[in-house]
């Protein structure tokens, strides 16, 4: 059965697409969930008025992926964590611990689904994952677990380093002025 996608569908195409599926994975998920319309002669009409409007988005989408690739690629991301004697976790770290630690320290938003862990982290140190950002763009980032605690103190230790720094530089001014 062909149908016109409406938004993208992981290994069937992207919105505007043309694709030819199975009638019961189209009767039965896409059209109900709005993924999809049927591909008849209206709908097909439509979509060619349309085209423009879903060349704008997908541009704009595949510079807004060239932009976190670019932010994200190669990055060295702290995630923090209860780690007991010999660098076991209590627990393992989850894609959500992941996003939220991305978000937190590199600034872009990234949805749990779209991290790819090879396998469960259950100990502390340095595990490379992926990163899917949009169709084919994925970014490789290496994620540091470490002690919650000593994580607390060094944070708290730099803190303290830019308001010394920051107390200094006013001292300085004041001299000046």
């Amino acid at each position: 059965m062909k149908v016109i996608l409406l938004e993208e569908v992981k290994g069937k195409g992207g919105e505007g697409d043309v694709v030819d599926v199975a009638q019961g994975f189209a009767v039965n998920y896409l059209l109900p969930r709005g993924l999809a319309v049927a591909a008849n002669r209206g709908n097909l009409k439509q979509l060619e008025q349309r085209k423009h409007n879903i060349e704008k988005r997908e541009l704009a989408r595949t510079t807004d992926a060239a932009t976190i690739l670019a932010a994200l690629e190669g990055k060295k991301i702290i995630v923090p964590a209860k780690v007991g004697e010999e660098g076991q976790l209590f627990g393992s770290i989850t894609n959500v611990m992941i996003a939220q630690a991305i978000s937190d320290q590199v600034g872009v938003t990234i949805e749990r689904k779209k991290i790819d862990l090879p396998k469960v982290i259950k100990a502390a140190g340095e595990h490379e994952i992926t990163v899917a950002i949009y169709r084919d763009s994925k970014a490789t980032v290496v994620i540091k677990v470490v002690d919650e605690k000593s994580y607390a103190v060094a944070k708290e230790a730099k803190v303290e380093e830019v308001v010394e720094t920051a107390e200094e530089t006013e001292i300085v001014e004041e001299a000046a002025e």
